[in-house]
């Protein structure tokens, strides 16, 4: 991967300088030499988009006249980098490397590298994605780009990533997008004691990634990559969702269902231990083993005679419930092997075919690594941890404080047959009800205090010189995959 550059402005650091040199013509750096010249200091392998989002400069466009030109985004529509893109793009007519400052390489990933921008007289930060159009045609990667490209102009989310811009040069494709100064939640849990979030602190994220999940659903987008190094942390300590290219793409029809005033127990592969059933709840369907319906369950803190009381209103309620929205691409395939080895489901590992439910999977991978610090099938190499995927039961470390609703709801999301896991036919909905998100409040969760909020970015950090101690950088400069990261898989049946 390259960097190319047409008139940045410079910085008093050598590496900035070295960079500036380059851009009084359109020059390129080759992989040694961009290593060489940019600062380094990548916390994970994919670690793509991680630091801050903020502007210090006021506009000197009128504010209706700069809104005129954003496209239609209502979460993103009071956000002063529109404004600040929009100024410059009415000023000259349209966006070129030389209106940004690069600072900082802040990851890379199969198909790009990201860069730390700012915008030249703004005091706008923005994460830079930058892909080599000549590399990505030899590497048969230009669809995958252009997907990415097309699923991040769809997404309007506050837990997902705003394309701000995307221009090109005859050498380059390069996508605006936001800058996170929280790190990823790969480091944001090694920092942790034990290594591991509280279950508290796992339920706010995990809620966070649920809801972005059900939407990219609803766009009719399978995510394929859920792991902790591609959830980032915003400014205001609340997650976005990040890296779009082994995203498929599909047909969905959501649509609204009528609740019933029975309930239904749909998984029959995960069982709820009889001491934890409700005794109130008399419906065959209740006393099932399977059964896995909130009504269902007893809390500790209730006796029978409230429990009692506490179920005929649940029941009382859900015979008069609203019609739920059911978003789930249930008929999307697709046979691509894509992933992370600790994270691909089974019937990705198999050859057998995939389709949303792959989501779900790496969903429940995501909340055991949350909890344990580690994931559920990791072997001693990768063929290993595709074995245990593939033939291993899931297992539970001896001594985990886990509670027994985070570990049922694990059970649900793990199961290896895709058309029993939980979710696989309504979706977030179906897991939104589970016992272990019964206390979130879904309509105000961006209201909720988040477990840690990051230090506000200091941009003059990201321009001192410095070595980077990051064991991704070899003596010669260049970038080389760490032993001790996760495998990224990337193979194509047809």
């Amino acid at each position: 991967m390259s960097v190319c550059s047409s008139a940045a402005s410079g910085s008093d650091d050598s590496a900035i300088t070295k960079l500036s040199n380059h851009v009084k013509r359109i020059g390129c750096l080759s992989v040694e030499d961009e290593n060489k010249a940019i600062v380094e200091n990548v916390g994970s392998e994919k670690s793509s988009l991680s630091s801050a989002s903020n502007c210090s400069n006021p506009l000197d466009c009128n504010e209706a006249s700069c809104r005129s030109f954003c496209p239609n985004k209502p979460h993103k529509g009071n956000d002063v980098r529109w404004e600040a893109i929009q100024h410059v793009k009415a000023k000259h007519g349209e966006l070129r490397f030389g209106h940004f400052r690069l600072s900082k390489k802040l990851g890379f990933g199969d198909i790009g590298s990201v860069y730390l921008a700012e915008l030249v007289g703004m005091g706008c930060l923005f994460a830079m994605k930058v892909m080599d159009k000549e590399l990505l045609a030899g590497r048969n990667k230009l669809l995958r780009a252009k997907t990415e490209r097309e699923i991040l102009g769809l997404l309007d989310h506050p837990f997902l990533p705003t394309l701000y811009s995307h221009f090109e040069t005859d050498k380059f494709s390069c996508l605006l997008m936001e800058f996170c100064n929280g790190g990823d939640l790969h480091v944001l849990r090694q920092r942790q004691p034990g290594k591991h979030f509280s279950e508290q602190a796992a339920r706010f994220y995990a809620s966070e990634v649920l809801l972005a999940l059900e939407y990219l659903h609803m766009m009719g987008v399978v995510f394929r990559d859920l792991k902790p190094e591609n959830v980032l942390v915003r400014e205001d300590g609340h997650i976005m969702l990040s890296d779009f290219d082994l995203s498929l793409r599909c047909y969905v029809n959501p649509t609204l269902v009528k609740s019933s005033a029975q309930p239904s127990c749909a998984n029959s592969s995960y069982c709820i231990e009889p001491s934890c059933m409700h005794p109130g709840c008399k419906l065959p369907v209740c006393v099932e083993p399977s059964c896995l319906r909130p009504s269902c369950f007893k809390p500790s803190i209730f006796n029978s005679k409230s429990s009692k009381g506490r179920s005929e209103r649940m029941m009382s309620a859900n015979s008069n419930s609203l019609p739920m929205l059911i978003a789930e691409p249930t008929t999307a395939r697709s046979m691509s092997f894509v992933g992370t080895h600790e994270y691909l489901a089974p019937e990705i590992i198999s050859g057998d075919g995939h389709g949303s439910a792959v989501d779900w999977w790496t969903f429940g991978i995501f909340l055991y690594e949350l909890l344990q610090g580690t994931t559920p099938f990791k072997g001693n190499g990768n063929r290993e941890t595709l074995f245990n995927v593939v033939s291993q039961s899931l297992k539970f470390s001896e001594g985990s404080t886990m509670s027994f609703a985070a570990k049922d709801l694990i059970r649900g999301l793990l199961v290896k047959d895709p058309q029993k896991r939980l979710g696989c036919k309504r979706g977030a909905t179906e897991i939104k009800q589970h016992p272990f998100f019964e206390n979130v409040n879904w309509a105000l969760i961006r209201s909720t205090l988040p477990p840690q909020i990051p230090k506000p970015v200091d941009i003059s950090f990201f321009n001192r010189t410095f070595k980077s101690s990051s064991p991704l950088n070899n003596k010669q400069g260049v970038i080389v995959p760490d032993s001790s990261s996760r495998q990224f898989l990337d193979f194509e049946f047809f």
